[in-house]
């Protein structure tokens, strides 16, 4: 089943590393993932979160405040 899988966050350098560990885990997981870069912030606050960067997988918020690791991600893929 493919994953839907959003980053939120303004653009900082911490969004870009947890947008970029999420692409690297899907390459080492070799699944396909739909991923999507959420930089808007009238976007971001429909998700009612006030730190970013932001990982949501599937519609369900898994980490807020802080960079998610490559391990973490692909923990959190499940695969």
């Amino acid at each position: 089943m493919k994953k839907n899988i959003k980053v939120l966050g303004p653009g900082c350098a911490k969004c870009k590393t947890t947008y970029n560990n999420v692409l690297e885990a899907i390459k080492q997981l070799g699944i396909t993932a739909e991923v999507t870069k959420i930089e808007d912030i009238e976007e971001m606050m429909k998700y009612n979160v006030l730190t970013t960067p932001v990982l949501i997988i599937d519609e369900e918020i898994k980490i807020k405040g802080r960079v998610a690791e490559v391990n973490e991600i692909k923990t959190l893929l499940g695969v």
